[in-house]
């Protein structure tokens, strides 16, 4: 199952809507946003790009709130399951004890994939480009017995998106 995975978009709709665009063109199933959504936009983006999707809320979210019912938003730590996967979706990289197979947070704007003790440990990085001109996002490719993790990264004004593979074998 491949799973893209966005975090960080801020105030960016367009960003965010290439981001998603990209991810689904090739072949996310199911759309994970790791908080900080701050744009009623980019829900509609999510709700509205023809894939499953989820979202946590991110420490500038809390304004969405009144959203909550229309739009698929959950709190962190958020457990559930994929591809007979275990996921905790979090916003906040606190309490990264490896209690799920995939752990995803957002946050710090920095992409990081790191499989230890049997835990994919994955932040897809930033979507707004606001800390560094380079728009982030990530697909996990989960099959029966690898995590396979591509880091998309695209630099402001330009419309490609380059890629970086990082595999991982299931135990």
């Amino acid at each position: 199952m491949k799973i893209g995975i966005i975090s960080d978009t801020h105030t960016k709709a367009g960003k965010t809507k290439k981001a998603l665009d990209m991810l689904i063109e090739n072949g996310a199933e199911f759309i994970i946003h790791a908080g900080d959504i701050v744009k009623v936009e980019i829900l509609d983006l999510l709700k509205n790009c023809s894939k499953r999707y989820v979202a946590v809320y991110g420490n500038n979210d809390a304004h969405l709130a009144p959203y909550h019912n229309e739009y698929n938003l959950v709190q962190e730590p958020y457990y559930f399951k994929l591809a007979d996967t275990k996921f905790k979706l979090m916003h906040l990289p606190f309490y990264m004890n490896n209690d799920a197979d995939v752990i995803i947070s957002g946050h710090t704007h920095t992409f990081h994939s790191e499989f230890k003790k049997n835990t994919l440990f994955l932040n897809p990085g930033e979507v707004c480009a606001r800390s560094k001109p380079i728009s982030e996002c990530a697909m996990l490719n989960i099959t029966d017995s690898k995590y396979k993790v591509t880091h998309y990264t695209r630099k402001s004004g330009e419309d490609k998106f380059k890629k970086e593979n990082y595999n991982y074998e299931k135990k």
